[in-house]
């Protein structure tokens, strides 16, 4: 692109703005091979070990995986999306801070890190990683820049979740093997 030193400032912005929107195409394509090889794998993994435990009688760690269960994993994933995740993406994108393309490169910060543990087997949140890119690129321009009601109400719901996921599952086991006892 060549720019005119005599063009008002504001057109520079816009150029700017126009190459990061096409790069932002690119950083949300690694956010889904992020997404895609995280969440998936942290979705499958119950329903792996059933398999396992079903057709050969005992869990190890080299169990086969068949591929219909990575299919009913992608189906289910895609599926919250399309029905809980316009809430999720609407915080996360415009609530906790005002996002442009550049500030939105933030994605691929987000997606390296979920790739990085993803291949060490670590088992990360897709979107408590993403939270923590843009509340980096907020925290760069200011604190006054964030919402601070929204980010309260997140580690709020960090802290929350949690403790209720484990009483859940204690209440879950039971119940299932009170049933099938």
């Amino acid at each position: 692109m060549k720019f005119d030193p005599n063009a008002d400032r504001d057109f520079h912005c816009a150029n700017v703005g126009k190459i990061f929107g096409a790069l932002m195409v690119l950083t949300a394509c690694a956010m889904m091979f992020a997404h895609g090889s995280n969440d998936v794998a942290n979705a499958i993994a119950p329903l792996a070990a059933i398999n396992s435990i079903v057709m050969t009688g005992e869990l190890s760690q080299k169990s086969p995986l068949p591929i219909w269960i990575l299919f009913v994993g992608g189906v289910g994933i895609v599926l919250g999306l399309a029905m809980y995740g316009r809430k999720v993406i609407e915080t996360v994108g415009s609530k906790i801070t005002e996002l442009t393309p550049s500030r939105g490169c933030c994605t691929l910060s987000a997606a390296s890190t979920v790739v990085l543990a993803s291949g060490m087997g670590l088992p990360i949140s897709t979107t408590h990683t993403m939270v923590g890119a843009v509340l980096g690129v907020g925290m760069a321009r200011g604190i006054s820049s964030l919402n601070m009601s929204v980010v309260r109400g997140i580690f709020m719901s960090w802290v929350i979740t949690l403790p209720i996921g484990g009483i859940l599952a204690i209440v879950f086991f039971f119940v299932l093997k009170a049933v099938f006892s």
